[in-house]
């Protein structure tokens, strides 16, 4: 058992080392093709910090753990919202751009409700099950695409995006050796996650479902938590509060979708619990930022968040044990 949890700490630092090794080697190469800053951004960057979600989802998958798969998406997502904002905005008062709130809040609930007429087929059409098929992750994707050219137009708009020069320039024998080694890092740290996250739970008598709603959520959420932390502190809110909300468009848009596109995937109606909190939180923190100090979310205000999704774990925890029903 311990050297269970061993293994799962370690996959996770190694997802996590492995994302870093291929943003930074692949960025790299970008600018020494020409690529622009706004391009690397789009894509590499983008892609990257993503890398952890979407190789576990695709692992949990390709071995049969659905719920795991499902869990880690709509998991994150609960995560980054309630969690990572709600501490974020502990630290500091998150004061948000007027686009984040007209444009990119009810794209992320857009996609939540997207997300949850395509997998519950029983309910909608009247099928024998559900499922995530290659045509639902086709419209997931589209969506996707969509994002991405809205993203584009926006980033345009900011005349100094292209005079960053953050973007670390290496040898291209060194550039190349961190971008396989980091993908190589993916791969092999997400297999230790979702294995050793099975086992556990297994050992436990906890279900797969609470499994990737919980620790696999956190443990890929990891590089968010940390970089809308830090940019609370610095005062950086729109980076604190855009980083979470990209996130969370991108997980279902183009994870699920990337995740559904491999292999269709089954999914279980008690989820819609999940996806029902996704989208109330997602509304509450709308009506926060449209009341009171407008366009801010109050430290009282990420308060009551994170103890929402304290309470929502609690649930959780509940309804796997069978001492509360839904």
């Amino acid at each position: 058992m311990i050297v269970q949890f061993v293994w799962l700490i370690a996959g996770f630092a190694i997802l996590i080392i492995g994302a870093d090794f291929l943003v930074s080697g692949a960025s790299s190469i970008a600018k020494k093709m020409g690529i622009s800053n706004l391009a690397i951004g789009l894509t590499v960057v983008a892609f990257g910090t993503s890398m952890p979600e979407l190789l576990v989802s695709v692992q949990s998958s390709l071995k049969g753990y659905n719920d795991a798969a499902f869990g880690n998406i709509i998991g994150s997502n609960n995560f980054n919202l309630l969690f990572i904002l709600g501490l974020a905005g502990l630290i500091y008062p998150l004061v948000v751009q007027r686009n984040t709130i007209k444009y990119e809040v009810p794209l992320s609930l857009l996609a939540a409700g997207v997300l949850f007429l395509l997998v519950n087929d029983k309910m909608i059409l009247g099928s024998e099950g559900n499922f995530l098929s290659r045509i639902d992750s086709l419209i997931l994707l589209l969506f996707f695409g969509g994002f991405l050219l809205y993203i584009y137009r926006s980033m345009k708009t900011t005349s100094d995006y292209e005079e960053d020069n953050s973007i670390k320039i290496y040898k291209t024998p060194i550039a190349l050796l961190m971008t396989f080694g980091g993908l190589i890092g993916l791969v092999y740290g997400a297999d230790k996650v979702v294995e050793n996250a099975v086992a556990i739970a297994t050992t436990f008598g906890l279900s797969e479902k609470l499994i990737g709603l919980t620790i696999l959520a956190a443990g890929t959420s990891l590089p968010e938590l940390a970089t809308s932390c830090v940019a609370a502190y610095k005062k950086n809110t729109d980076i604190a509060i855009g980083n979470v909300i990209g996130s969370n468009i991108f997980n279902i848009f183009f994870i699920l979708g990337v995740t559904g596109m491999i292999t269709p995937l089954e999914y279980k109606e008690v989820m819609n619990f999940d996806l029902n909190v996704l989208m109330s939180s997602t509304v509450l923190l709308m009506i926060f930022m449209f009341t009171l100090n407008t366009r801010k979310l109050d430290r009282w205000e990420a308060a009551l968040m994170l103890i929402g999704y304290i309470v929502y774990t609690i649930v959780l925890i509940g309804m796997d044990n069978g001492s509360i029903s839904m």
